[in-house]
């Protein structure tokens, strides 16, 4: 495992409701982190095929038109979209984590993907509980997708959106030792001046929590907004005034609460980028690890059921997502 290396979080606009030409813009961004360098590139939540800002924006029947893309532009774990990206970390050699919206026949899940430098995916999740209005459209995932595995970059783990405000979630995560973690965001431009606890400053405070309460790395990357999204989601004036261009606001966040990266402008794409040193978890842990020496049992505990939960169970065990293996892509293209 490396101890030190460069990561890159994702600030930019996703081809909204284009599940291709993302693919294409990821591949490409992918590209110029591996050139700088980077070691890991984290993308944001549903950044495939965007965020479906469409749910704040007005009445259930105002969406209806909105769903069928979204379902057809969602994509599967097996499907070629993925298989692209995959391909592509193999390519490049560095580790992705995707956040996107995965279909699974009749349903979709907010997931997120943590694919090695070999094109192999180390971590594969569901958003256990989408947000407010997000119910609408995405289904819930169990207490077996809080999870931290073993990778060459150290123990990873994923969380999407407003998990980062459920303590028991994230306390689950911390007591399996987590070292880099990736906390996936839309856009704060949705609601701008209207509703505080939607933008990035309440947002960045508890991914920098995150950082400080875990004693990890996070690597936090946003979605942008520009007139592009208002053009594809709004038709009335009412709904273009709750949609603000700008609202990125990727950062990487050291062990110890630290805003290691260089800022970016909120309406500018771009990589934020900072180099990770492991030594710096183990100064943080000796200070305060609220899962290890810090903890107290004997006042309060976390029950924690990891069991996966399905609603039809055969002799074989509950479905688990099919990830097929990669060809091999030089072959092919030859």
């Amino acid at each position: 495992m490396s101890r030190t290396y460069r990561v890159a979080a994702v600030q930019a606009e996703p081809v909204w409701l284009d599940a291709d030409a993302t693919v294409h813009k990821t591949v490409t961004l992918i590209e110029q982190a591996a050139a700088q360098e980077a070691s890991l590139i984290a993308f944001p939540e549903t950044w495939l095929p965007g965020y479906p800002l469409f749910l704040w924006l007005g009445s259930v029947a105002g969406q209806i038109p909105f769903i069928a893309r979204y379902h057809a532009d969602s994509i599967t774990v097996d499907g070629v979209h993925l298989t692209a990206i995959r391909e592509a970390a193999r390519r490049h050699r560095i580790s992705v984590a995707l956040g996107y919206s995965e279909k699974d026949h009749g349903t979709l899940y907010m997931a997120q993907s943590v694919i090695g430098p070999d094109g192999n995916v180390l971590l594969h999740r569901r958003k256990l509980k989408p947000t407010h209005v997000e119910r609408t459209l995405f289904g819930e995932s169990d207490g077996s997708h809080l999870k931290v595995v073993d990778g060459p970059l150290g123990r990873i783990g994923a969380l999407n959106c407003w998990e980062h405000l459920q303590p028991l979630s994230k306390y689950a995560m911390y007591a399996q030792h987590e070292e880099l973690h990736i906390a996936g965001w839309p856009a704060f431009g949705l609601y701008k001046g209207v509703a505080h606890a939607l933008g990035g400053e309440a947002n960045m405070a508890v991914t920098r929590t995150y950082a400080l309460e875990g004693g990890c790395f996070v690597v936090a990357a946003t979605q942008l907004l520009t007139e592009k999204a208002v053009e594809v989601f709004t038709d009335t004036e009412e709904q273009r005034a709750l949609l603000t261009p700008g609202g990125g606001c990727s950062r990487v966040y050291g062990p110890d609460g630290s805003v290691l990266s260089a800022p970016l402008d909120e309406h500018s794409e771009g990589l934020a980028l900072a180099e990770i040193d492991h030594a710096l978890i183990d100064l943080a842990k000796n200070a305060a690890d609220p899962a290890g020496h810090y903890a107290r049992p004997d006042a309060t505990r976390l029950l924690w059921d990891h069991r996966p939960r399905a609603a039809v169970l055969t002799p074989d065990g509950p479905h688990e997502p099919f990830f097929p293996d990669l060809e091999d892509t030089e072959a092919r293209e030859e």
